[in-house]
């Protein structure tokens, strides 16, 4: 039987153990509302470098070049000289069915037509929990075909989105090597930086799986490929002040790891159904740019560096007002 004092000394450790927990939250809680403190620099702002994630229909038939056409008088007023349109995903075994994107070929070519100057990347990706196994070269193998096979279509080049990423996927990094040779663009989405230490195991306990990259795999990852997006929403702060600084930080910890010949890009939330009530509501186009120009103003200027915004048929004609008043201006 169980002494009265073993129960004690029990809950005290559990009682401890909380304390300790609620310490650290309030601590980290208290370093991102400190980031997204002040005013950003006048010249903190976008650079005509900034990029759109696409849904599937603009190439799987359901859009014509008169989309376009109206796509680009919108775009034209705007920073974005990337898009990312979505044409996967890879099928289970990596393969990448031309079935999907059968009007891949008139978009890029409309888009050349409406939007010159404009780069058209192919947006491929696929679940790595338990759909496509990386870990398996057959599979990477089937990717890489699929890379080749798009890249004839006239796309400038391949943007990956493949989640979720484990810090460390030495597979990833070995795609990556072997996708280089094979498009004259090369970019990737990425989950979230590590903020702070001993965050990315405690998120990781909870998830299952990594939520944050460690520095060194981001910087891994940047240094082989041409622009990098961070996937900075989502981020389940309740607060705009936590979210905007947590993309402060995010943002200052990217601009230290990506090489500043590549290009850095930092997810806008410009759709509305988080999954959480509080992230609806925390998470903006607006707040996620007042954040990059206050993380831009502590790092110093720099050209190749913008918003990415996510997703154009999610996007409302609030979410565009605020990146063009937030961020353009």
């Amino acid at each position: 039987m169980i002494s009265r004092t073993v129960v004690r000394r029990g809950l005290r450790l559990v009682a401890l153990a909380l304390a300790v927990v609620v310490a650290l939250v309030g601590l980290v809680a208290g370093a991102f509302r400190v980031q997204f403190t002040g005013a950003p620099a006048g010249w903190a702002k976008s650079t005509g470098h900034d990029a759109l994630w696409m849904g599937h229909m603009w190439v799987d038939g359901r859009r014509a070049e008169a989309d376009v056409a109206a796509l680009a008088v919108r775009l034209r007023r705007t920073g974005i000289k990337d898009l990312y349109v979505h044409a996967g995903p890879f099928e289970a075994d990596g393969r990448l069915d031309p079935a999907k994107y059968p009007n891949g070929r008139n978009f890029v070519a409309w888009v050349r037509q409406h939007l010159p100057g404009v780069r058209v990347s192919a947006w491929l990706g696929q679940k790595v929990d338990g759909v496509l196994d990386l870990d398996d070269a057959r599979s990477r193998a089937n990717v890489l075909d699929g890379v080749r096979e798009i890249m004839k279509t006239g796309f400038d080049g391949v943007h990956y989105n493949f989640e979720p990423l484990g810090s460390g996927d030495e597979e990833f990094l070995d795609l990556l090597d072997r996708t280089r040779p094979l498009t004259r663009l090369l970019s990737t989405s990425t989950p979230q930086i590590e903020p702070f230490p001993l965050m990315r195991p405690a998120t990781r306990a909870v998830l299952d799986h990594d939520k944050y990259w460690s520095q060194d795999y981001f910087r891994s990852v940047a240094q082989r490929v041409d622009q990098v997006a961070v996937m900075a929403y989502d981020s389940g702060m309740p607060l705009e002040s936590l979210y905007g600084g947590h993309v402060v930080r995010q943002a200052v910890l990217a601009l230290d790891l990506v090489p500043p010949d590549r290009q850095l890009f930092v997810g806008a939330p410009a759709y509305h159904d988080h999954g959480l009530p509080l992230g609806d509501s925390a998470e903006s186009v607006a707040v996620t740019a007042r954040a990059a120009r206050l993380a831009l103003s502590e790092h110093g200027r720099r050209e190749r560096f913008g918003l990415a915004m996510y997703v154009d048929f999610a996007a409302t004609e609030q979410d565009w007002r605020e990146y063009a008043t937030h961020w353009l201006i």
